[in-house]
């Protein structure tokens, strides 16, 4: 008899279900799918950049050009620069002909005399001559205001 009220009490419960999840699909990577991609790209021997003291100087104002030359993210010394300011009307070649000190720099003077017109941008390419070849700087660049 109590075998049978078990089996009613049990009987009278909740029930549950077990739902189990469906497999997932197998992925499989081709190997060759990196024969259409180009290898990971090597750094320039060289490195340089170049930027301005002031980003919006006055249009008659005087501004600093910089710029830096490494290889391996080491300083290079004793490189001869040489720079040229684009503005809207002509070019100029800036004559100063500075060479990097020991950690690499250069400073070039550049005086604007109204020369750009206000609220027009105006660049600065600087390069240096180092080992026989010319490695090119990223630009220079400001906005007389």
């Amino acid at each position: 008899m109590l075998l049978t009220l078990l089996l009613v009490l049990s009987a009278c419960g909740p029930t549950v279900s077990v739902t189990r999840p469906k497999a997932q699909p197998t992925v499989t990577v081709n190997k060759s799918f990196q024969k259409g991609v180009s290898s990971v790209p090597t750094l320039p021997k060289y490195l340089c950049g170049a930027w301005s003291s002031a980003n919006n100087p006055g249009p008659y104002g005087v501004i600093n050009i910089y710029a830096r030359l490494t290889q391996n993210v080491k300083p290079i010394p004793g490189a001869s620069a040489q720079a040229t300011a684009h503005f809207a009307y002509r070019d100029l070649n800036l004559d100063q002909a500075p060479v990097s000190d020991s950690g690499g720099y250069v400073t070039f003077v550049l005086q604007l005399r109204g020369q750009q017109p206000r609220l027009t941008p105006a660049t600065v390419d600087v390069s240096f001559n180092v080992d026989g070849k010319t490695v090119t700087c990223t630009p220079a660049f400001f906005t007389p205001q």
